[in-house]
């Protein structure tokens, strides 16, 4: 193989060698479906190292588990994305999905774990926001780190 850029990015080489996940590296965001990719801004494209669909790529493996939606690769590090609605009668829902997550990555996905980013977990609203700001869903949301957001932002 010669060394023309044919470099294997640090993503793809972490999904295809974890089994769960092994055969759901996807290049670009094509992991996500169309609604999804406008709500995720990159700053710079050509970093963008692909996208896998957790849950997909997961559902046989853990069919009764709350999992998480996606992974996207970018500049060397490894974001968490859940496309979820932002109602307080879901944030128990995403709480139990991030828990999955944090778990499926210690236990089953650890070079994926090695790799993310400083502010991994991302929860991006499908919809209104419709948390009020003082209930104990918002506490909650806010302590574990999730907060729902309209759109994903990548510097």
């Amino acid at each position: 193989m010669s060394n023309s850029g044919s470099k294997v990015s640090a993503f793809k080489e972490a999904v295809i060698n974890t089994p769960d996940v092994k055969m759901g590296y996807m290049s670009g965001l094509n992991a996500l479906n169309r609604q999804e990719k406008i709500k995720i801004n990159l700053a710079d494209l050509s970093l963008l190292e692909g996208s896998l669909d957790i849950d997909e790529s997961t559902r046989q493996l853990y069919p009764n588990e709350n999992r998480w939606d996606y992974a996207i690769g970018y500049a060397g590090k490894i974001y968490f994305v859940e496309f979820h609605s932002a109602s307080s009668k879901e944030v128990k829902v995403v709480i139990a999905k991030l828990n999955w997550l944090k778990k499926w990555l210690k236990v089953a996905a650890p070079i994926v774990d090695s790799l993310k980013s400083d502010t991994p977990f991302h929860w991006i609203q499908s919809g209104n926001f419709k948390i009020l700001k003082d209930s104990k869903f918002y506490r909650q949301a806010a302590q574990h780190g999730i907060l729902p957001k309209p759109k994903l932002n990548i510097p």
